[in-house]
């Protein structure tokens, strides 16, 4: 990572220390001083303030406003916690799991007017900003019913997979880079090439993570790798393998998909093997490469300096050489 990008999460970072979101009732606000403490990469802000540079050199005027969206992201982190029963986010208890679900829900409520507040200060059209923010965030809301609605549908196909990782996670990417760039008055093409690129790379990072859960280091990955297959997650590698299984695979993927009783360990041997039949790696490296070469693509039409799109696209390549 450069000494820019490691400058702008520093940036990020000391502003989020000096945030202030309330005080009292304490049970209210706690709970958001709590999540926002636990860390991250930082990575939607700092895409904020990258695309920003693109046209203007004084990011740190804008700093509020690519932080809103850092505390909108944790709202939506706090609520699916709830959704998932989630024990753990970044190692840590969950906001339901340290109070309980009431104080979850009422806190990431708040956060959600937070980022409101925040992105008020924005220079620039206001109008076009926040309609450009409520379209992003019921998107997400749309991928997260999609994702849940998934859970229950006996079929689901590849195209509907994309499309809920597109609403769940990469549109709001897109709109950090979108956001970026009208906060600096760039022309609508930029703006519109800038979110292409955002929800691109977004795919991609989903897939990633996908085939990471699968075929990671564990060591590398600080989680269980095969947790997806363990809870019958519906994700690429799977839908791909059931769509290309032969008949004895097809059965194979069938009775690990069904039995309630097994050991772990055996269940992710068996179906990471079904996967290195069918060349499920390969297929999925593959379809994360299309969307990433798309977004890079994306990138190129983008009125701004090639020297100014250097940290941008450093970034991108720095996300997705990540092996965690």
């Amino acid at each position: 990572m450069t000494n820019d990008l490691k400058a702008l999460i520093s940036l990020i970072n000391k502003r989020l220390t000096e945030l202030s979101y309330g005080d009292q009732p304490s049970e209210l606000y706690e709970p958001i001083r709590y999540i926002m403490s636990l860390g991250g990469k930082r990575l939607r802000p700092v895409l904020a303030l990258l695309s920003y540079q693109l046209f203007k050199d004084d990011p740190e005027s804008i700093l509020d406003q690519a932080i809103a969206v850092e505390v909108f992201h944790n709202f939506t982190l706090m609520h699916d916690d709830i959704m998932d029963e989630a024990p753990l986010r970044r190692g840590q208890q969950t906001v339901h799991e340290k109070w309980n679900s009431s104080t979850a829900i009422l806190s990431g409520d708040v956060m959600l007017v937070k980022a409101y507040d925040m992105l008020l200060e924005s220079p620039g059209n206001l109008k076009e900003i926040i309609k450009a923010f409520n379209q992003c965030a019921a998107g997400v809301c749309e991928g997260q019913q999609f994702d849940m609605n998934f859970e229950t549908m006996s079929s689901v196909t590849e195209e509907d997979y994309i499309d809920m990782i597109r609403l769940k996670t990469a549109v709001l990417l897109g709109f950090c880079l979108e956001l970026g760039a009208m906060l600096a008055g760039a022309d609508k093409a930029s703006s519109q090439a800038l979110y292409d690129f955002g929800v691109d790379i977004g795919i991609g990072f989903q897939l990633k993570d996908d085939l990471l859960d699968v075929y990671g280091d564990q060591e590398k990955f600080g989680k269980q790798v095969g947790g997806d297959i363990i809870s019958n997650k519906k994700t690429f590698l799977l839908l791909k393998a059931l769509e290309l299984a032969n008949a004895d695979q097809k059965e194979q993927l069938d009775y690990w998909l069904n039995t309630t009783a097994f050991n772990p360990e055996d269940k992710v041997k068996a179906v990471t093997a079904v996967y290195d039949q069918i060349g499920i790696k390969e297929l999925t490296l593959a379809k994360m490469n299309e969307y990433f070469g798309k977004g890079f693509e994306a990138l190129d039409q983008i009125h701004a300096a090639e020297d100014r799109k250097a940290s941008l696209k450093s970034f991108a390549q720095y996300l997705i050489d990540r092996d965690k």
